[in-house]
């Protein structure tokens, strides 16, 4: 399994694979933006698809409007590939379009597929915008995973059930014909077994109430529990909502830091040593109760030893936030902090 960090190195993996195509070619993402980052990819999916790869592409309604020009669309379809949108505007269903599809996954024939929560977009582009680029986190797998990947792209929006284990990994979507909430059910499970820490990383952490008091109870039991948020945000109604919630959060003994040098958008969360995910879901309500989507879980050392060694490295590019901290805010910060905690079940 191979860890990425940097959108330069996975895109370029993206590419390797999708140009080596033999059969099919599965892939979806929340956004996917016609630009640096993205216009080689969709060159190389026309081509896999004129050459008689099955290309089959399905991309957020919103995450992505306005980011592929008609002409690129007719391209694409004209090329061959089975362009799908998700959720897109209907009358008939409007309480639909509420629900994105959020999933990042790309499936490559049999053999290899990608998760995580980087999106197809210049940002994440070391080589198109610079050291400003977002902090990110993406997996690379392949054996008998992959085969559930497929079940999962496949079974789209429904869950394929039942959920398959692999030497310790499961995929893991936030719904199943079983649980409405099952990600939610997972983290919380997690935290309430958990030993010796739990150390999350998030960009949106907009939790409810159950998910703030499993992470108290755990910091009150005397676990290490470190929270590593944005500092800088692409939505900062999400960051007044999560810092609405620092105070009960600390006050039981939940250490927060703020990433300062970028924006952070990773999804993951450390259990001990022996249990970690990486994956599309935010800790916030529209991953755990809205959304669509898909984590990789992996009960065992390898994984979390990886990603508990980048979380080191983050809070080195982070600030704590302190009483002093709090004391230096904005005098507007309880005003921000009350609006994003009044619309935290629709951030």
């Amino acid at each position: 399994m191979r860890h990425y960090i940097e959108g330069d190195a996975l895109y370029a993996d993206l590419r390797a694979d999708i140009a080596a195509a033999r059969s099919t070619i599965r892939l979806e993402s929340y956004i996917f933006a016609d630009d640096e980052a993205g216009e080689p990819i969709l060159d190389l999916l026309a081509s896999a698809a004129a050459r008689g790869i099955l290309v089959r592409l399905r991309i957020d309604a919103v995450g992505s409007w306005g980011m592929l020009s008609s002409a690129r669309l007719a391209a694409l379809r004209s090329a061959g590939v089975q362009l799908h949108w998700s959720r897109p505007w209907s009358w008939r269903r409007p309480l639909a379009y509420h629900r994105r599809n959020h999933r990042k996954l790309l499936v490559v024939d049999d053999t290899a597929a990608y998760l995580g929560g980087f999106n197809i977009h210049r940002d994440s582009s070391a080589a198109a915008v610079g050291p400003g680029r977002w902090r990110d986190t993406h997996l690379r797998f392949e054996c008998e995973l992959v085969q559930d990947a497929i079940r999962h792209f496949d079974a789209y929006p429904r869950a394929p059930w039942p959920p398959v284990t692999h030497s310790g990994r499961q995929l893991v979507p936030n719904s199943n014909r079983r649980c409405r909430h099952v990600l939610h059910c997972e983290f919380t499970d997690a935290f309430r077994a958990a030993r010796h820490r739990i150390w999350l990383t998030t960009p949106y952490f907009v939790p409810d109430q159950h998910s703030q008091a499993a992470l108290r109870d755990a910091a009150r039991r005397g676990l290490d529990v470190r929270l590593l948020v944005p500092g800088k945000s692409d939505v900062p109604i999400t960051q007044w909502a999560a810092r609405a919630a620092y105070g009960s959060l600390r006050a039981a003994g939940v250490r927060i830091w703020e990433y300062q040098s970028r924006v952070l958008h990773a999804k993951t969360v450390l259990v001990d040593d022996d249990w970690a995910t990486v994956g599309t879901a935010n800790f916030d309500y529209r991953s755990f109760f809205v959304n669509d989507e898909l984590n990789l879980f992996e009960h065992g050392p390898a994984l979390n030893g990886q990603l508990a060694g980048q979380f080191l490295l983050d809070l080195d590019d982070a600030a704590e936030v302190t009483e002093d901290w709090s004391r230096r805010r904005p005098w507007h910060s309880p005003v921000t902090q009350l609006i994003g905690w009044w619309a935290r079940r629709w951030l």
